[in-house]
């Protein structure tokens, strides 16, 4: 029988990270589940003794990540799993956002994660197998109005996953996004944080869209239990996908901005290829 896997993943306290914890320990795996306040994750590793360790975990806190990883280490051995989990939204129009807020975004969604990945990538180089699950969002391949910085951080992070998979995928090491839709999570209650638009400009499209945002919490379609499911299932496969798409309304989404995406592209062919120096 082979050796459990270990998963560090980071925003336990609740949604995606807290269901992903509990369902990992409960298949028998190993796992470090982390959040800033220790103490609202001790209930899900209170069952399973060994298998389990909480560490408190800001990833804007260097002194925490090293912590964590090193955690792990002394445990467990190792990291097979890492779920950048840790991440809020930030909602406004682009004119009236707060930079103090849009900065703060940036450092968990974007710098945080920057800096746990490269954290736990000498434990899996030297390992020569992994697994980098970035918690992105639908939002990480198309913008909506209201929500331009948030898409910016989600963006973002798509890109350099692009980069890193590139660079560890010789060395045995996997990367996926996950990028759901609507889900059932705090995301758009108490995560939430919001600019209010006083523009009346932008009342059709961002108003809208702030107002519609905490008016859906908690009646979302999108079910945390089935999409932890599907995460511990990407890490089963020989060759897991670089984007899993999560819930209808983000397949449909998704796949339908990509799609107006590539015919516009294709649409003006002539003109990308003119851009090039004539062919002598």
């Amino acid at each position: 029988m082979s050796t459990p896997a270990v998963w560090l993943i980071t925003g336990c306290s609740t949604g995606f990270g807290r269901e992903l914890a509990r369902m990992v320990l409960e298949h028998g795996g190993r796992a470090v589940v982390t959040a800033r306040d220790r103490d609202s994750i001790a209930d899900i590793v209170a069952p399973h003794g060994d298998n389990a360790v909480t560490m408190a975990l800001d990833v804007t806190d260097d002194a925490q990540i090293t912590a964590a990883v090193a955690a792990a280490k002394a445990r467990f051995g190792g990291i097979d799993v890492l779920v950048n989990n840790a991440g809020y939204g930030y909602q406004s129009t682009i004119e009236e956002g707060a930079d103090e807020a849009i900065r703060a975004q940036f450092d968990v969604n974007v710098f945080g994660l920057f800096a746990m990945t490269r954290a736990v990538l000498p434990l899996m180089r030297a390992a020569r197998r992994g697994h980098v699950i970035n918690i992105t969002s639908v939002a990480g391949l198309a913008g909506y109005p209201g929500s331009g910085y948030y898409a910016a951080s989600k963006h973002a992070v798509e890109g350099w996953s692009d980069s890193l998979a590139a660079e560890v995928g010789p060395l045995g090491i996997h990367v996926t996004c996950v990028e759901p839709g609507p889900f059932r999570t705090d995301w758009a209650g108490r995560s939430l944080q919001q600019t209010p638009s006083r523009i009346a400009d932008y009342d059709e499209t961002a108003g809208k869209r702030l107002a519609s945002t905490r008016a859906v919490s908690g009646s979302q379609a999108g079910d945390p239990v089935r999409a932890a499911h599907a995460m511990i299932a990407l890490t089963e496969q020989p060759e897991p996908p670089r984007h899993l798409v999560l819930g209808r309304w983000g397949y449909d989404a998704v796949t339908d901005t990509l799609r107006k995406r590539l015919s516009e592209i294709e649409g003006h062919r002539a003109t990308s290829l003119a851009a090039d120096f004539p062919q002598g």
